[in-house]
């Protein structure tokens, strides 16, 4: 017999009813197949004894599992997983299907676009994936969001709410994303300057859309937000480069460029750049503020990072101070929860707004409204706040192991500047140690790299790579160092 007493996880501080979590657990050892079909399971008082609940759980549990079709009742005998239940196994044949590329005429355009995924690891491996800088799921306030989720699916203001025209986003989470970037960043907004979005990347996409025809002329930082390069691209947009050091992006390149051709628009990151996590100087944002002052060109702020920052208070972004309208700010409260959150925002001219809300209806026609409440309350009751100052101190302790195990175990090899905040460390490797060989070496050995690297093409000079610091445990980020220091070796 299984032992059913390791195997069924019942968890004491679950919203789900204790015979709910039995039924689940014995359905996902059905999946698995590690209860196969036809097997008889224990009787319900067998049962009760071996995961110490009573008897009466287990029968309730039994009787979800009948009323789901994965059981059956046989007299005298007991309670069987349904024979007929198909074991998953892999398929020896390719289905005919409507999509055979041999028998149609293939011919949409191809578009070159950035690739992602994960490179190929032997399955006995456990695997450490080292992302682009991307919060820990583990801290993520999940049971606060759903609390309030479930609050507002349950009440009878839903309907109200749900049927409410789109103008953005959800009103409250407007208002409170204006208090919250007032007080945090003084950009001094009303909700009729601001647009909800599915993301930070959604943002710039539609900002570009509304802002770059084909021939502009636009500047992007060298090296760049790969992404964010590519939306340029695809508008037509004519791309100028200038390079960034230990201060931010080179301003007086910037200058020069101006005062010899017509510049539509910038793009930067100016605090924690992507990718290289340095933050622009305040020397050189006065001057870029003149300079905005002065040719009237467009700015676009990705402010992705600006929470997370260990030591000092964070420089205020460009768009606190003044600038006539011309600086378009984007940031993402994805970064402040986790990946699977699609949140982000859209700050510009009132007029802008309006256009960027009938533009994001052609792909969104509304956000997700109950999410957007539901995180409303948790930055008007403060937790929100509360989750940043918790999640920063944990990421820079973090970001003080990464650094020195970096230094200890790599710094022959890579050159590094550890950040003064962000969920990344940029490496950027000696010309003898080709990222791309480097890549493909960690992933045998279970280290999966998956941060933006910058080593073919035009950033082949670069050879470096984003190595997200944040997400990994300690324990994680001891393996991740002794695998690279093993990979180079």
């Amino acid at each position: 017999m299984l032992p059913y007493q390791t195997l069924v996880i019942i968890e004491e501080k679950s919203d789900l009813s204790v015979y709910g979590q039995i039924a689940n657990s014995l359905i996902s050892l059905i999946q698995q197949g590690k209860i196969a079909p036809g097997t008889f399971l224990p009787g319900t008082r067998q049962m009760a004894g071996l995961i110490h609940v009573h008897r009466n759980t287990v029968t309730n549990a039994y009787n979800e599992l009948l009323a789901q079709n994965w059981i059956e009742t046989l007299p005298r005998k007991g309670y069987r997983v349904i024979p007929e239940l198909p074991l998953v196994k892999p398929r020896s044949f390719r289905p005919a299907t409507n999509y055979d590329e041999s028998r149609y005429d293939n011919d949409f355009p191809r578009h070159r676009l950035p690739q992602s995924g994960l490179p190929d690891t032997p399955s006995h491996i456990d695997r450490i994936i080292v992302n682009d800088g991307l919060p820990d799921v583990d801290l993520m306030p999940f049971k606060e969001i759903m609390k309030e989720y479930r609050m507002l699916v349950k009440s009878p203001e839903l309907k109200t709410i749900l049927a409410s025209g789109d103008n953005g986003g959800s009103a409250n989470l407007k208002n409170a994303t204006c208090r919250f970037l007032n007080n945090s960043r003084g950009l001094n907004i009303t909700p009729d300057k601001i647009m909800l979005t599915r993301g930070a990347q959604m943002a710039i996409f539609i900002a570009v859309a509304l802002l770059v025809s084909p021939g502009d002329e636009i500047v992007l930082s060298d090296p760049d937000y790969i992404m964010a390069g590519e939306i340029f691209k695809r508008a037509g947009a004519v791309i100028h480069r200038i390079t960034v050091d230990d201060d931010g992006i080179n301003v007086d390149e910037l200058d020069q460029l101006l005062n010899h051709k017509t510049i539509k628009l910038l793009y930067l990151v100016p605090h924690h750049h992507h990718p290289t996590t340095v933050t622009l100087s305040i020397g050189r944002r006065a001057k870029l503020l003149s300079l905005v002052n002065r040719f009237k060109f467009w700015i676009i702020e990705d402010d992705f990072d600006y929470d997370y920052q260990f030591k000092n208070k964070p420089i205020l972004p460009l768009a606190s101070g003044w600038h006539g309208g011309k600086i378009i700010y984007i940031g993402s409260f994805t970064k402040l929860l986790a990946p699977p959150f699609r949140l982000g925002y859209l700050v510009g001219p009132a007029d802008l707004i309006k256009q960027a809300i009938a533009y994001r209806r052609l792909i969104d026609t509304r956000g997700d409204i109950i999410m957007e409440e539901a995180l409303a309350v948790l930055i008007d009751t403060g937790r929100l706040d509360r989750h940043i100052k918790r999640s920063n101190k944990i990421y820079e302790s973090r970001c003080e192991l990464a650094s020195r195990l970096i230094s200890e175990s790599l710094g022959h090899a890579v050159q590094f500047k550890k950040p003064e905040g962000g969920l990344a460390i940029w490496l950027k490797f000696n010309e003898r140690y080709p990222l791309a060989e480097i890549i493909s070496k960690a992933a045998t050995a279970g280290l999966i790299l998956t941060g933006s690297a910058y080593h073919s093409g035009e950033n082949k000079k670069n050879n470096g790579i984003r190595f997200g610091f944040a997400s990994l445990s300690e324990d994680e980020l001891y393996k991740a160092i002794a695998i690279l220091k093993q990979v180079i070796a």
